[in-house]
């Protein structure tokens, strides 16, 4: 079994900046990929980000220019640095990953979801 463990959600001004975690763990052989969603009220959760194992990204046209996402593979840990926030950014963000428990058995797990909120 995988856990995950989301953190770094908050009330921010904007232009203001958090950065969110999400850390893996139990029987994980690799992790490939893993990304951040995010879900605002009355809207369908959307892609923010991805990051393969290799480092390679992918953003939503959005956030582009403003968030960063990274990884940790040593600790299985991915992270998204969100700068010049906007209102628009207000969501419940999803940690997502796909981890292989062997090198054939690959399974997505979701994390509990952290809340961002961007107002004055």
């Amino acid at each position: 079994q995988v856990q995950l463990v989301e953190s770094g959600g908050g009330l921010v001004q904007p232009g203001g900046s958090l950065r969110l975690s999400c850390a893996a763990s139990g029987s994980i052989f690799i992790i490939n990929p893993m990304g951040w969603y995010r879900q605002a009220p009355g809207k369908q959760r959307e892609l923010v980000a991805t990051i393969t194992t290799g480092g390679s990204t992918n953003y939503a046209d959005s956030v582009k220019g403003r968030f960063t996402i990274s990884r940790d593979n040593a600790r299985n840990t991915v992270y998204l640095q969100m700068d010049s926030l906007k209102p628009e950014d207000t969501a419940v963000y999803y940690c997502n990953i796909r981890a292989f428990t062997t090198i054939v058995s690959a399974r997505e797990y979701w994390g509990q979801g952290t809340q961002v909120t961007v107002s004055s």
